[in-house]
Parts: C-alpha cells; sequence; structure tokens
C-alpha cells in the first residue's frame, strides 16, 4: 500500500512564468506552438517597494499574461542592469522556466507556509492593483522558484478578465497593451 501525505497548501497553482530576452518573439512563439493567447503586455513597469536580497531596487521589466485553459503563462524581459531575481536566473541557466505562481488570499499565511518548508524569500513587491508578490528560492528541490501571489479582489478579477479572453479566442488581437 502507498503511504500519502497531505501537505497543507498555501493557495492555488496558477501560473507557470517564464524569462526571456524578447517578449514579442516569446509571445508569438508560444501562441503559434502552444496555442496560449491573447497577451496582455506591460511594456515597461516599475513594481514599488521592490526589495531583492533586502536590498531596495528598481527593476524595469515588460510583462506578458496569457492563459492557455486554465493555466496562465507570464512572460518577462527585464529592461535594465539592475540586480534581481530575473538576471540572477538567466545568469545562472539562461532564459526559460523562472517560478511557479501561487494565489494566495492569505498572504501572510502563504509566506510563512514557504518559508517552513526551508525556502527562501529572495524578491518582494508591490505590483498591479497594489497586491504583494514574494519570490522564494527552492533551494533545488523544484526546478524552479515558487512565487507567493496576494490574491486580491482586484487582482483575481484582473486574472479573470485574461482568463475569459482566452476562452474561445480566434486568434485576433493577439497582443493587448495595459497601461
Amino acid at each position: 500500500m502507498t503511504e500519502t501525505m497531505t501537505v497543507p497548501f498555501a493557495g492555488r497553482l496558477m501560473q507557470t512564468a517564464f524569462t526571456t530576452a524578447d517578449i514579442r518573439v516569446s509571445m508569438r512563439e508560444m501562441t503559434a506552438s502552444l496555442g496560449i493567447g491573447p497577451w496582455f503586455l506591460r511594456e515597461r513597469g516599475v513594481f514599488r517597494n521592490q526589495l531583492y536580497r533586502g536590498e531596495s531596487v528598481s527593476t524595469a521589466l515588460a510583462i506578458a499574461m496569457g492563459y492557455a485553459g486554465d493555466m496562465q503563462f507570464e512572460l518577462i524581459q527585464q529592461l535594465d542592469d539592475s540586480p534581481s531575481v530575473y538576471r540572477e536566473a538567466v545568469e545562472r541557466g539562461g532564459h526559460g522556466l523562472h517560478h511557479f505562481g501561487v494565489a494566495a488570499t492569505d498572504y501572510a499565511a502563504a509566506l510563512a507556509h514557504y518559508r517552513s518548508l526551508g525556502f527562501t524569500l529572495v524578491y518582494s513587491a508591490e505590483v498591479a492593483n497594489g497586491a504583494r508578490v514574494g519570490y522564494f528560492d527552492t533551494h533545488g528541490r523544484l526546478p524552479a522558484m515558487v512565487e507567493a501571489i496576494e490574491l486580491l479582489p482586484a487582482t483575481e478579477a484582473m486574472f479573470d478578465r485574461f482568463r475569459a479572453a482566452a476562452r474561445g479566442w480566434d486568434g485576433s488581437d493577439p497582443v493587448r497593451p495595459l497601461a
């Protein structure tokens, strides 16, 4: 008989994120190869209250989000040379899988959960709609970092809007700019 273990989980796995050297090329390739889209693109953003390994940073990013089914895919292109969790990953292994995003209605509990697993909080920021995010180094136990995403009502509404746009999408208007 196989023993199963129930581990309390700190949210809902909802995102797979990748770094890229060229966000527009990656959007085209992922749409053509995997049917992801439409993409919601923020050409340039600097999140508030960014902390990278305990230091304040102002990393500028281009970010695109799109859905295939219920899975959200995120593409991240760093636009400057500042030290960051993204640059660190690229220097270590090149562009590709960066993190798994977990939507958490109790952000503090999610942070506590990942710390209890021995993961290290290496980046935090305030993103769209005032939601907080925290990225955890999994120390090689997972193939990527884990991002705890504070799921505020406005954040959930934004993600629902993106997911709804993907349902029955006919391929038109594949890149939709975000303010």
